[in-house]
């Protein structure tokens, strides 16, 4: 039996129990749950998230891509998510602590500077284009558009590094998803490209050689495809249910309406252009005279200011269809809303109109927006950035590159210890949101680190108090004084009187010699 008869068999079943049960006298039940006249085309499968997934992932994804290349909301959307999660980058912090719980900082600047030698383009890449920022923009980007991605882990050195360990970025479209299951030579069930043991835990990957798209395959044969080991892979995913073996495209919930915009779209444009080339319709009882006739065309010469005669017999009828609409505008806001919605970010970001919002409203999507971006930032850190960075740590400390005290081996996590720094955002009132971190860091509430966090764009405060540091050390060398410098001002923190110069004409004496006083 086909897979579509089992589904047809399953749905027809489903169906024929919530008529007999509709059939019962009424029971206590959820309103959404109840089969009457009314929701009798409402008809629901309690399938897996796998069985959906198989069904609809490979539509779902060409059409997402689809979208992303003609629609411009869905291209910002991916750009915003992006921009947003990774930006210019994600800083890194080694966090190596002695016994008594103080900072190695020796160590720990060796590892900093290691480490932003190797994610660098040439040595981070198997093709040497992406870095690892790249790498990561990338990898939010197709968890919008595929809801997915692989990264693989080739353990040899490339463009002339030490450290045996680049990075390979894999589009979701080589993994084996057009079997529901399948078995490997070992025994393994393989649902949709993935080798799982009892658990669900990933024992292996299976790709296709080279992207589908330019070479299909009929019937499983597990010689035509490549099996990579579980270790040497990073899925990451979005998992809505579990279990779930592979993602699906967050524009999942919003593909059908951004297709209806863009056909209602287009629909008003020829209905626009038309109504700009059609003036009206001359209709007439008898045939029109031969001389104003060109190519068996009728020509009829308009110009600005002039009234024409109609020859007898005929008349003139306007043609009017109220073309641009009205209601365009605000039907496009809202389907906007919708996909705004469906994302997960606020329709002025999506949109880029702030026409219909003050600042109390956009502060508070933005602030939503933001509480998002962290946990998206929190997730790429956990499941992608830790996982790379403890690699890389092993192959660079093997190959050498790396020279750290041998008792690496004994206490890894001593070592393997980090501290990501993901990029902030800047103030959206500054003087009203500096003062409040000033009271918060005052009262305690939170530290300078914390600010630094949320406002740095991914800068630490470690670096921010040492070019701190340097920049007060440099004012001094050149007898500088600015207000900036707590200790060249009498009241720390806050701004200063401005004393008057003396040379100033406009101002009388008295007035100078209070400024001095102050």
């Amino acid at each position: 039996m086909s897979e579509g008869s089992v589904v047809l068999a399953k749905w027809n079943k489903e169906r024929a129990l919530l008529k007999a049960q509709a059939a019962k006298p009424a029971q206590r039940s959820y309103a959404g749950a109840q089969f009457t006249r009314l929701t009798s085309d409402w008809t629901a499968l309690n399938t897996s998230a796998d069985s959906e997934i198989l069904t609809s992932l490979r539509a779902l994804r060409a059409r997402s891509r689809q979208m992303v290349r003609d629609n411009g909301h869905a291209k910002n959307a991916v750009r915003i998510v992006q921009n947003n999660v990774v930006g210019d980058g994600i800083g890194m912090q080694a966090q190596v602590v002695n016994g008594r719980g103080k900072l190695m900082e020796k160590i720990n600047d060796r590892i900093e500077v290691a480490w932003n030698k190797w994610i660098q383009s040439n040595t981070c890449h198997v093709a040497g284009k992406l870095g690892l920022t790249e790498i990561l923009r990338v990898t939010m980007g197709q968890q919008v558009e595929a809801g997915e991605i692989l990264i693989r882990k080739i353990r040899q050195p490339f463009g002339g590094g030490k450290v045996p360990l680049s990075l390979e970025v894999i589009e979701a479209d080589r993994l084996m998803d057009q079997f529901q299951t399948a078995k490997a030579p070992n025994g393994n069930t393989i649902r949709m490209g993935v080798e799982m043991d009892q658990w669900g835990r990933p024992i292996a990957y299976w790709l296709h050689p080279v992207h589908p798209g330019d070479y299909t395959f009929a019937s499983f044969v597990p010689a035509k495809f490549l099996r990579v080991p579980a270790e040497d892979i990073i899925h990451p995913f979005v998992i809505d249910r579990w279990p779930q073996s592979r993602g699906v495209p967050w524009f999942h919930a919003v593909l059908k309406k951004i297709h209806d915009m863009g056909g209602y779209s287009e629909a008003e444009i020829v209905a626009a252009r038309a109504s700009a080339n059609i003036v009206g319709f001359i209709t007439t009882l008898d045939e029109a005279p031969a001389d104003d006739l060109a190519n068996g065309q009728r020509v009829i010469d308009v110009e600005p200011g002039t009234f024409k005669q109609l020859l007898p017999g005929e008349s003139f009828t306007g043609f009017n269809p109220s073309r641009p609409n009205a209601a365009l505008e605000p039907f496009m806001r809202y389907m906007l809303r919708e996909m705004a919605a469906g994302i997960g970010v606020s329709y002025e970001s999506l949109s880029r109109d702030y026409s219909q919002s003050n600042y109390s409203s956009s502060r508070l999507s933005l602030l939503d927006d933001r509480d998002l971006w962290r946990v998206l930032q929190g997730w790429l850190i956990r499941g992608v950035m830790h996982n790379i960075y403890c690699d890389w740590m092993e192959a660079a400390v093997i190959s050498g590159d790396l020279n750290i005290p041998l008792d690496y081996y004994e206490d890894r996590e001593k070592y393997q210890a980090v501290r990501f720094r993901p990029r902030g955002w800047g103030w959206i009132d500054p003087v009203k949101e500096v003062k409040a971190f000033q009271i918060a860091v005052r009262s305690g509430f939170m530290t300078v680190s914390d600010v630094i966090a949320q406002t740095g764009g991914g800068v630490d405060a470690e670096d921010t108090f040492k070019a701190r540091r340097q920049e007060l050390d440099l004012m001094k060398e050149l007898y500088l004084s600015f207000d900036t410098d707590p200790a060249a001002v009498d009241l720390p923190g806050e701004s200063q009187p401005t004393a008057v110069d003396p040379q100033d004409e406009d101002v009388p004496p008295e007035k100078n010699d209070d400024a001095k006083k102050e």
